[in-house]
């Protein structure tokens, strides 16, 4: 599995950016498809998941201001995010994996990133 991740980019505090991820390869529905986001000097964190059988969840401080999805029939998951916070600025991992859903270790494949900067 490949995975692209695009549509970040810089927005104002309070204002929303819709994430797409890409998939190629086999298969895409039966994995669980996570969001990850990594800010400089920070570690890698939890941000949402859709699983394969569609159950969401979601970190607590996205919780509410941002929306997973997934559309099957085009291998791709999305990220909506609404309300966005200066401390939302990182760059935003895909994931593909069949594990445990909030931690990096229960996913597979990575896409390669993309930045979001949320000016205050």
């Amino acid at each position: 599995v490949q995975l692209q991740a695009f549509g970040g980019g810089l927005v104002q505090a309070g204002g929303s950016l819709r994430l797409s991820c890409a998939a190629s390869g086999r298969a895409f529905s039966t994995y669980n498809m996570g969001w990850f986001r990594q800010a400089p000097g920070k570690e890698r964190e939890f941000v949402a998941v859709i699983t394969w059988s569609h159950s969401t969840y979601y970190a607590d401080s996205t919780k509410g201001r941002f929306t997973i999805s997934r559309d099957n029939a085009k291998n791709t998951v999305y990220l909506q995010m609404n309300s966005l916070k200066p401390e939302d600025t990182a760059v935003y991992f895909c994931a593909a994996g069949r594990g445990i859903y909030y931690t990096g270790t229960g996913y597979d494949y990575w896409g390669q990133g993309t930045q979001v900067t949320v000016s205050s």
